[in-house]
């Protein structure tokens, strides 16, 4: 497989979430199609990750009032977005008679129809930019993956001998010490290994599914929780400082980053002309749900809330099974996460090597991938900042700053409204600014924190 080709299945972070026969590329092959009911349960279904669980501590650093009214624009804006992505594809699928365009593609022939003849005669590097950012997006997935594995399950391992059925009690945990954090993570590494060598999507299906209902089940009995027993907001700040806010934008754009589902979803559907009204009201479902879950774990737990609210459930046998159930669902992700990356550097490799070392190479490569995600998690072990890193590097870029620069370079020479531009710049500039300020915020916040201990976001729960 050349690498545009590979390409191809980039754009496709949730392939398994969207398809029952997952093997398939989705290039411009058709499917069966799906209804309207599935697509908006896949859209729904695909922003739910651990994003969601760190949204309570990205209000904290917003603000209790800033904090929500930010998610709401953030989510307004993002939806934008992609319907911005979606009308390109659609434009150019008419122009070009094809019957799918993904993301790649779609940011390729927008450079070509832009009036500039320098990047007409660039355009191919609008497909590598979005290649490089898929790749760091989903590595960095993959990072935050690890550490919020090894925070969850020392919390469990140290607060086992002080486990109870009582749900209700307030009295403090006094968690017994164990082995340091980066221990846990490295503990992780052979079981990610023997994941990451499963090359067959279709099997990959089954553990999509497993991480689905894992990751459901645990996210209802963690909202029922924080539901309770909310103390008076009037302590909280309405808006936080400024310094904290950029730390705010890192980790709600890391939730929201889901573009690159939105064609391929689109391609599935049995009657696409749908398919703007479901991405509507699937963000807004997701929009609604960020807001609230992160809202009420702010409400709940105040200044004391964790970088993942998971780590602020009480010690009792209920709430630590949802933390091992959160585990195994981040466990089996991983390996979906690390499939995106995968197809776009492995069959890149192998076509320079000969047919006999095609095999040693590409197994070769995985090993050093996944040593690499969880060598980046050992260094950077504090996921609020991984986070927070990973969502202003890469997903501002592919959500926020490269959809309105296509809508301009695509429909430019058919002529724009003034308003339109600035709109476009405006949306593209905020991006950039999030990208610059949000990166330099979570880098000097990780440096400040080289002489205090690493591992505090995975400390106690002392209620």
């Amino acid at each position: 497989m050349s690498p545009p080709e590979s390409a191809k299945k980039l754009e496709n972070k949730d392939s398994t979430f969207l398809d029952e026969s997952p093997s398939e590329s989705p290039g411009l092959k058709k499917t069966k199609g799906i209804t309207v009911i599935q697509a908006l349960i896949h859209l729904v279904k695909g922003n739910m990750g651990t994003g969601i669980l760190g949204l309570s501590l990205a209000v904290k650093n917003a603000g209790i009032l800033m904090g929500p009214l930010s998610l709401l624009v953030m989510g307004l804006i993002a939806c934008h977005c992609m319907h911005i992505l979606v009308r390109c594809a659609q434009r150019f699928c008419k122009r070009l008679n094809k019957p799918f365009m993904d993301y790649g593609d779609t940011v390729m022939h927008g450079l070509e129809a832009s009036p500039s003849a320098w990047l007409q005669n660039h355009a191919h590097w609008g497909r590598h930019i979005v290649s490089f950012f898929l790749i760091v997006t989903q590595l960095g997935f993959c990072c935050v993956y690890i550490v919020f594995l090894a925070d969850n399950l020392k919390q469990v391992v140290e607060a086992v001998n002080s486990t109870t059925n009582n749900c209700h009690s307030n009295e403090t945990v006094m968690l017994t010490p164990t082995m340091d954090s980066r221990l846990y993570m490295l503990s992780f590494l052979p079981f990610l290994v023997l994941l990451v060598l499963i090359r067959n999507l279709r099997i990959l299906t089954i553990f999509s599914m497993l991480a689905n209902i894992s990751m459901l089940v645990s996210l209802v009995i963690i909202t029922q929780y924080i539901a309770q027993e909310i103390p008076d907001p009037s302590r909280l700040p309405l808006v936080a400082s400024w310094k904290t806010y950029p730390l705010f934008f890192g980790t709600a754009i890391f939730s929201f980053e889901s573009i690159g589902v939105v064609l391929p979803l689109e391609n599935k559907m049995k009657n696409a002309r749908h398919f703007p009204a479901i991405l509507s009201l699937g963000m807004s479902i997701v929009t609604s749900l960020y807001i609230s879950i992160g809202t009420l774990g702010y409400l709940r737990f105040g200044d004391d809330i964790k970088a993942s609210i998971s780590l602020n459930l009480p010690n009792c046998w209920l709430y630590q099974s949802v933390k091992l159930l959160y585990i195994a669902g981040i466990l089996c992700t991983y390996a979906l996460q690390f499939y995106v990356p995968a197809e776009i550097i492995i069959p890149f490799a192998i076509s320079r090597v000969s047919t006999r070392w095609a095999l040693p190479l590409d197994l070769s490569i995985r090993l050093a991938m996944v040593c690499l995600t969880c060598l980046l998690a050992v260094l950077i072990p504090r996921l609020d900042l991984v986070i927070s890193l990973v969502g202003s590097v890469s997903s501002s870029a592919l959500a926020l700053i490269i959809p309105p620069l296509l809508e301009v370079s695509t429909f430019y020479s058919e002529g724009m409204s003034p308003l339109t531009i600035f709109k476009d710049a405006l949306i593209s500039i905020l991006g950039f600014v999030g990208f610059v300020v949000g990166t330099y915020q979570a880098l000097d916040e990780l440096l400040k924190s080289g002489d205090s201990p690493l591992f505090s976001n995975s400390t106690t729960f002392l209620r």
